[in-house]
C-alpha cells in the first residue's frame, strides 16, 4: 500500500476510537527515515492502548505489515512502526514535554486537527478542517 494511503488509514483508525490532537507531518523531504509521521494524544493509559491496538488491527486488515510496537507496557507513549509512517500515541503531558511537533519543525503540517473538546465548544461547531 502507499504511504500516502497508510496514512490516512492510520488516520482513520485514530479517529475512530477518539484520539484528540492528531496531526500528520510530511518528512520526505527532511528524512529517508520515514514519510510521514502520525502524532495523536489519548488521556489514558487504556486510551493509548486501544488507539495502538486499533491502528494494529486497522492496517493489518489492509495487509500493512507491523514493524514494530513499542510503549504498550507502559502506555504513557505507544510508537506503532508502519515502515513508511511512524506513529506516536501520547498522553498529552508527555507529548508536550517531548514537543515531537517543535523537533521535526521542518516538516510540514498535513492535517492539524483541534482537540475533540475544542470542536464541540467552538462557536460555529463545525467538523471541518483544514
Amino acid at each position: 500500500m502507499e504511504p500516502q494511503r497508510v496514512k490516512d488509514e492510520v488516520v482513520q483508525a485514530l479517529e475512530e476510537v477518539k484520539g484528540e490532537d492528531i496531526q500528520v507531518l510530511d518528512l520526505r523531504h527532511l528524512t529517508t527515515l520515514c514519510d510521514y509521521l502520525v502524532l495523536a494524544c489519548a488521556n489514558s493509559n487504556r486510551q493509548t492502548r486501544a488507539l495502538a491496538h486499533r491502528v494494529e488491527d486497522h492496517l493489518r486488515a489492509h495487509q500493512v505489515p507491523i514493524q514494530g510496537m513499542e510503549g504498550l507496557q507502559s502506555g504513557e507513549w505507544i510508537l506503532v512502526d508502519l515502515g513508511s509512517v511512524i506513529v506516536h500515541i501520547m498522553q498529552p503531558g508527555i507529548r508536550e514535554y517531548f514537543n515531537l511537533d517543535e523537533l521535526w519543525g521542518g516538516s510540514r503540517y498535513l492535517s492539524q486537527r483541534p482537540p475533540l473538546h475544542a470542536i464541540a465548544h467552538s462557536p460555529d461547531h463545525t467538523d471541518q478542517y483544514p
